[in-house]
């Protein structure tokens, strides 16, 4: 009966944002790596002689694996836990990573391309597993937002230091300098990293504070201790939901990593190093919308008192308004440049703040023992979706650049990508999951 009075009297420590920022470095380190080959793209397409198609071949071989891998991964992490699972991902990417820079063909490059997808697809699964052990759900999209940003730095980082490697080293050290980087993180992450329960510098109070999260997403305050399996997961429509969601707007986000180089310098004829600034700051002003975005409804249940449902409904509804602005982006570029890269600046942000919520609708309508399969057949679906937008994308700009015209072909993908996230949220919302009513297992 005492126990409970003296560890709320405890001063609680902060450890598990400790932990955040583990996280928030390992994304960062996943996107740094993942983006490399964009801002290498006019120098291996003269070397190695590539069209458009021939690049998103390469793209969707990566995205290919990444969907394929969100399929298994999730619950491998889910056995061997937390802590091994991480490292041995970001291990394997990192070599993934270097051997590009042995590449010798177009071929080489789709192989090393799938092998780099199939093993980071453990960074997201993992990272929303570590943020489900270490935050209670009211925290979890603020957490997520923060980490989240963590893909931002790194295409903010890689702009700034990619073309710098290539031109005074070799595109090859570039990959391989980039890639060494993970191997750094894992470092920290063997000497920072436990469970709480296991953890010395997580106190009674804070672990109080991480398990108090029960009836933030079931009725009944309790959370169900079996499994739910893949077949009965797939007869929710909630799972659809957030399969739906991924789908429609994750293809805008690769779209944007692998190809806004290409645009900046086809559309303002940017050489050099002179492409290293306005990306940069796209990808900052995305950070900004991936922290934001797990604040904001955060914001609506803590001071107007609405519900959770309500509260992320509106949110996402408010982030899925500002990607339209980008189908005006060209237009507005024809008086300034930085017109062109605000605007998608803001579209990019727009997706953070979103990928931040959907990611946590998960934990909002299922129980955290099947978190990791959702999140895994979700990912596999945005996969697919980034896929068909990689070989559209190749297809229209090849027609395009063909004709004279390859600003219609981007237009056409803008238009795509300022549209997607109204659609998305119309059939998560109103047709799919519109009370988001929470999952439970059966206990067996």
């Amino acid at each position: 009966m005492k126990v409970p009075i003296l560890t709320s009297l405890q001063p609680m420590t902060n450890y598990r944002w400790t932990i955040c920022s583990l996280v928030f470095f390992a994304t960062t380190i996943n996107y740094l790596d993942r983006q490399v080959i964009s801002l290498l793209k006019p120098m291996l397409e003269k070397e190695f002689n590539w069209s458009e198609s021939d690049y998103s071949n390469i793209v969707a071989s990566f995205q290919l694996a990444y969907a394929l891998g969100m399929l298994g991964v999730g619950s491998i992490i889910d056995k061997i836990g937390s802590k091994l699972g991480y490292a041995i991902s970001l291990i394997l990417w990192s070599i993934a990573s270097i051997m590009h820079a042995f590449a010798t063909s177009t071929f080489g490059f789709g192989v090393v391309r799938a092998f780099l997808g199939v093993t980071e697809a453990g960074n997201f699964p993992a990272a929303i597993k570590v943020v489900a052990e270490w935050f209670p759900k009211k925290e979890r999209a603020f957490a997520t937002g923060i980490f989240n940003s963590g893909t931002n730095i790194g295409a903010v980082i890689a702009p700034l230091i990619v073309p710098w490697i290539a031109i005074s080293y070799s595109w090859q050290m570039a990959f391989i300098l980039t890639g060494a980087v993970g191997f750094l993180w894992l470092i920290f992450w063997f000497l920072l990293y436990n469970s709480p329960d296991k953890h010395k510098l997580v106190n009674a109070a804070e672990l109080e504070h991480i398990n108090s999260d029960g009836e933030s997403v079931l009725a009944e305050g309790t959370e169900p201790q079996a499994d739910i399996p893949w077949s009965k997961l797939l007869t929710y429509k909630q799972t659809w939901a957030f399969a739906v969601g991924k789908f429609l707007s994750d293809g805008v986000w690769w779209f944007f990593l692998f190809w806004l180089p290409a645009f900046l310098i086809s559309e303002y004829g940017l050489v050099g190093m002179e492409i290293s600034f306005p990306v940069a700051v796209v990808y900052l002003m995305a950070g900004v919308g991936s922290v934001a975005g797990g604040w904001l409804p955060m914001w609506f249940m803590n001071t107007k008192g609405w519900s959770m449902v309500r509260a992320r409904k509106t949110s996402m509804f408010i982030y899925a308004l500002f990607p339209i602005l980008v189908m005006f982006s060209q237009a507005a570029g024809s008086y300034d440049m930085w017109y062109a890269v605000i605007i998608i600046g803001i579209a990019m942000s727009a997706h953070q703040a979103w990928s931040a919520n959907i990611l946590t609708t998960v934990s909002d309508m299922f129980p955290k023992r099947s978190i990791g399969a959702v999140i895994g057949i979700g990912g596999m679906f945005g996969g697919f979706g980034s896929i068909t937008v990689a070989k559209s994308a190749g297809a229209l700009l090849d027609y395009y650049k063909a004709q004279g015209d390859v600003q219609t072909g981007y237009y056409i993908l803008f238009l795509f990508c300022g549209t997607a996230y109204l659609i998305a949220w119309f059939l998560m919302f109103r047709v799919l999951a519109p009370k988001m009513t929470p999952i439970q297992a059966e206990v067996r």
